[in-house]
C-alpha cells in the first residue's frame, strides 16, 4: 500500500476515534423561546448572574453532558457553585455538595422533570438526586455513593 494511502487511512482513523470521545452535548441544541435572554456561563446556560457555573468538578461537567447528549438540548442551571454566604442564603445543608463545585440545580426547557428524574437514577455519576415538588429543576451531586447503593442517594420528593 502507498504512503499516501497510508497516511489517509492513520488521519480518518485517528479522526474517527477521537469523534467517538466527543460529548454528544456538543450537538445539543440552546436555541428557542426559553433560552431567549439567558446568559451562558463557561459554556452552561445560567438561570441569572447569581448562578456559579465556573467551578464544576470535572465528573459533574461530565454528568451534565450525558443530560444534554440524551435529550438533545443545553441544561439551564439555577444553582452551581456557592460560597458559605450564598449557601446559607439560599438556605443550604452545611455540607452542602454546592460549597464543593460537586452539585448542580439544572432544568431542559421541553424536558418534563420526570424524565430528567429517571435519566438520573440510571447515571452511575450520579451519586445525590434531589426533586423539589413544586420546583421545575432537579438537584444532581457526584457525591460517592455509599456501599451497597446502585442508585443516587435521593432526597426531597424523589
Amino acid at each position: 500500500m502507498p504512503l499516501s494511502i497510508r497516511s489517509l487511512l492513520a488521519i480518518v482513523l485517528t479522526a474517527l476515534t477521537l469523534a467517538a470521545c466527543m460529548p454528544m452535548a456538543m450537538f445539543a441544541s440552546g436555541s428557542g423561546a426559553a433560552y431567549s435572554g439567558k446568559k451562558s456561563d463557561w459554556g452552561t446556560y445560567v438561570a441569572s448572574n447569581e448562578v456559579n457555573a465556573l467551578c464544576l468538578s470535572p465528573k459533574l461537567r461530565f454528568l451534565i453532558w450525558e443530560f444534554e447528549g440524551q435529550f438533545g438540548r443545553k441544561v439551564i442551571m439555577s444553582s452551581g457553585y456557592r460560597d458559605g454566604r450564598h449557601n446559607a442564603a439560599a438556605g443550604g445543608a452545611d455540607n452542602s455538595y454546592h460549597t464543593k463545585c460537586m452539585a448542580a440545580d439544572f432544568y431542559i426547557p421541553g424536558v418534563d422533570k420526570q424524565q430528567l428524574i429517571a435519566f438520573a437514577m440510571h447515571r452511575s455519576s450520579a451519586g445525590g438526586l434531589g426533586c423539589y415538588p413544586g420546583r421545575q429543576f432537579i438537584h444532581v451531586d457526584v457525591r460517592d455513593r455509599p456501599r451497597g447503593y446502585n442508585r443516587p442517594v435521593t432526597f426531597s420528593g424523589c
